[in-house]
C-alpha cells in the first residue's frame, strides 16, 4: 500500500514515506507543449445560486449562470515529455470542480490570498498524492501560509494527532512580489494585487519564447491565450504592477458586480483597466449574482466576456497540435 500518511513535517524537505517524484523544472528556453487553462469556478465566495435566493440569475436555467467559487487549473505537458496540472487557489467546491473538469493530478497549487473561498478545498488535493503518487507543491505568501498552517494543522503537524489518518502529502513553497518562479517550463510572476487593505497575489503565465506558433489548423485565427495574467480579488492594482499586465493574450480579472464594493473591482471598474491594458481578451470573474451572463455579455465592448465555469482556452503548440486529451471535459467549451 502506498505510504500517504507523512504529511508535511516542519515545512522542510521532503515528507516522510515518498521518494522524490517531482520532476526537474523545464530548463530555460525549452517550451512547454500545448497548453490549457480552464476555469474551475467564476462565482463570489457565495457562489451562485445563493442559498435561500430566488432572484433571476439564482434561478436562471443558462448553465454558465452557475458560478462555483472562483479558481482555475493550468494543464500541459512540460519539456520532459510528463503531464502537469497546476491549480490556481483550492475553492471550497474543488472536488466537483475536479471532477467536472476531469482533472488527474495535480502537481502545484499557487495561492492568491487567505481567504476561505480560496483555501478551503486544499484537503481534496490528497486524492491527487494517491492517484500520482508524489507530493504537492504549495506555493504561497508568507501570510497565506500561516492560515494553511493554522487550519490544516492535521497535514502540517500531523505529530500531534491521534489517528494516523490519510491527509495531503504537501511541500510548502515561498512566493515573493515580482519573483518568478519556472514550474517545468511555465514561467510564473506573482503580482501585488490589493483586495481592500489586503495585499493578495496574482499571476502571470509566460510561455518560452518559440518559433513562430502555426495555430490550431491552417489558415484559421488564433489569438493566442498567453501570455496570461490572472487576477481574482481584487479592488486596486498598485501603479508598479501595471508593467507587468502589458502584452497580454488573455486578462482574467475581477468583476463582482456593478454597484460599488469596498474590496472587489465592479464591472465598469473592470471594463476600465481591461481597456487601458488592451489584451488581445479579457474575461471576467469572480462573479456574483447580480450580473447575468448572457445580458452582461451583450453588453461588454470587444474583446471582453463574462467568463464561465468549465470555459477552457487552448493554446496548441508550434505545429498546431492542441493540447491532449483526456484533460478536456465533454461538454466544456474551448475558445
Amino acid at each position: 500500500m502506498l505510504a500517504l500518511r507523512a504529511g508535511v513535517r516542519g515545512g522542510r524537505g521532503r515528507p516522510r514515506g515518498l521518494a522524490d517524484h517531482t520532476a526537474p523544472a523545464g530548463r530555460a528556453g525549452t517550451l512547454p507543449l500545448a497548453m490549457r487553462f480552464t476555469f474551475l469556478g467564476t462565482g463570489t465566495s457565495a457562489g451562485v445560486p445563493c442559498i435561500a435566493c430566488d432572484c433571476p440569475v439564482c434561478t436562471s436555467p443558462d448553465p454558465r449562470d452557475q458560478r462555483s467559487r472562483t479558481g482555475a487549473a493550468l494543464s500541459w505537458t512540460d519539456p520532459h515529455g510528463r503531464p502537469r496540472t497546476v491549480l490556481i487557489d483550492a475553492t471550497p467546491d474543488l472536488r466537483l470542480q475536479a471532477v467536472h473538469a476531469r482533472l488527474r493530478r495535480c502537481d502545484a497549487v499557487l495561492f492568491t490570498h487567505n481567504h476561505v473561498d480560496h483555501t478551503f478545498g486544499l484537503d481534496e488535493v490528497r486524492r491527487f498524492n494517491a492517484v500520482q503518487r508524489s507530493p504537492i507543491d504549495v506555493w504561497a505568501e508568507d501570510h497565506t501560509m500561516d492560515h494553511l498552517r493554522r487550519v490544516y494543522a492535521h497535514i502540517f503537524e500531523r505529530q500531534r494527532y491521534v489517528n494516523d489518518s490519510f491527509v495531503a502529502t504537501l511541500i510548502p513553497r515561498r512566493l515573493e512580489p515580482l519573483t518568478p518562479i519556472d514550474l517545468w517550463g511555465l514561467r510564473v510572476t506573482p503580482l501585488r494585487l490589493l483586495h481592500g487593505r489586503l495585499p493578495v497575489l496574482g499571476f502571470r503565465f509566460d510561455l518560452p519564447p518559440a518559433p513562430a506558433r502555426r495555430g490550431p489548423a491552417a489558415g484559421r485565427a488564433h489569438t493566442p491565450v498567453f501570455p496570461l495574467a490572472y487576477c481574482t480579488d481584487v479592488s486596486a492594482i498598485p501603479p508598479e504592477t501595471y508593467p507587468h499586465l502589458e502584452g497580454l493574450g488573455t486578462l482574467c480579472l475581477d468583476a463582482l458586480r456593478k454597484r460599488h464594493h469596498p474590496t472587489h473591482l465592479t464591472l465598469d471598474q473592470a471594463v476600465e483597466i481591461a481597456g487601458r491594458l488592451a489584451p488581445a481578451r479579457a474575461l471576467f470573474i469572480h462573479i456574483a449574482h447580480d450580473l447575468p451572463h448572457a445580458a452582461t455579455c451583450a453588453e461588454l465592448p470587444e474583446p471582453m466576456s463574462l467568463a464561465h465555469d468549465g470555459l477552457t482556452l487552448e493554446e496548441p503548440d508550434a505545429d498546431g497540435a492542441p493540447c491532449p486529451e483526456p484533460l478536456r471535459p465533454s461538454g466544456f467549451d474551448a475558445v
